[in-house]
């Protein structure tokens, strides 16, 4: 914004870079340009400021479709005063601070874009339905809007260029919009729906693929536990066979070494007394051929060693007139029958 410092009689005027400024002086141009300084009498001048760079104009109206349905249009044109002298001619852009009513030149030129822009709609969504006008409305309103207000005269006598029209959006009335979107929310939640119908089938058939894969798991490990328990009675078995097969030889070790040593036993116990027998037979035999009176002596000998200490012995005269008859008697000869009779009271 340009700025005025006033002194008595006179005021001196600083412009800017985005503003060209206009000074007239009796309807006589005195200045005019962009970033101007200079000095004027207010009483007999005249000034106006036309911007200079882009301005954006945000437009929004009302139009009615082939089949009688309202739909809104949102719009931005963006346009730039190509020559200020004419813009500032043609519409109100005075600078003077002091004045009663404010200038109205970007007014003037909002209403004027915003009318030629509603105009055209206007006439391109008569011929459209609702349908085609929210499926293909955007491209074809900005098409047509740019080509429109760069070809209006009016603009172009003002001095305005339009550098661009962008269409936002062309809406239906809330609730033609809400109706219209329900098949396509139904459709989505229909679609989200199915989707976690899928996850959930999907979820379930996963569990059940974990769940037969434990099964299967633990099917397995029962029949390895069963194959175990199997080879594990199977070798119990083969070590009580085997234990009893080892046994069963110790067994017949021990009775056969037993028989052996029983046999040896026997032999040597028939042999001993076989031994035994033919010492008394030869002993017998020895014996038979001793005269009675020789195994009386004998019998004694033996008998001696067998007997207790005598301490003393009574011979009488018996006893001894017969041992001394059997002494001095010859071989052959018979004992006389005091002497056999003494013999047997001996014994």
């Amino acid at each position: 914004m340009a700025s005025i410092k006033r002194y008595p009689w006179i005021n001196h005027f600083l412009g800017t870079p985005t503003g060209y400024v206009v000074h007239l002086q009796k309807g006589t141009v005195k200045h005019q340009g962009v970033g101007q300084a200079f000095w004027y009498r207010p009483a007999n001048s005249v000034l106006s400021e036309v911007p200079v760079d882009d301005q954006e104009l945000p437009t929004l109206f009302h139009a009615i479709t082939r089949d009688h349905q309202d739909v809104s249009v949102q719009a931005n044109v963006t346009y730039r005063f190509i020559d200020p002298v004419a813009v500032s001619s043609r519409l109100d852009f005075g600078l003077e601070p002091d004045r009663k009513v404010p200038a109205t030149g970007r007014e003037q030129v909002a209403t004027i874009i915003g009318q030629l822009c509603q105009s055209h709609a206007i006439d391109q969504i008569a011929t459209t339905t609702l349908s085609q006008a929210l499926e293909r409305g955007v491209s074809q309103l900005r098409t047509i809007l740019t080509d429109a207000l760069r070809a209006d005269t009016r603009l172009l006598s003002t001095g305005i260029e339009i550098l661009g029209v962008q269409v936002l959006a062309v809406r239906p009335e809330s609730d033609v919009e809400r109706a219209l979107q329900t098949p396509v929310r139904e459709q989505l939640q229909a679609e989200a729906d199915r989707a976690m119908y899928e996850r959930r089938a999907l979820a379930v058939e996963r569990e059940r693929t974990i769940s037969e894969n434990e099964m299967a798991s633990q099917i397995e490990l029962a029949t390895r536990r069963e194959h175990l328990v199997t080879q594990e009675g199977t070798n119990a078995r083969r070590a009580a066979e085997e234990k009893a097969a080892a046994g069963l030889i110790q067994t017949q070790g021990s009775a056969v070494q037993l028989d052996i040593t029983s046999t040896a036993e026997a032999n040597r116990l028939r042999q001993l007394g076989e031994a035994q027998a033919a010492q008394e037979a030869a002993t017998m035999a020895v014996y038979r051929d001793m005269e009675q009176s020789t195994l009386l002596a004998l019998a004694l000998r033996e008998a001696a060693g067998k007997l207790p200490s005598i301490g003393s012995l009574t011979i009488t005269p018996d006893l001894l007139s017969g041992a001394l008859a059997g002494l001095l008697r010859a071989p052959g000869d018979t004992l006389p029958a005091s002497a056999t009779g003494a013999a047997g009271a001996g014994k």
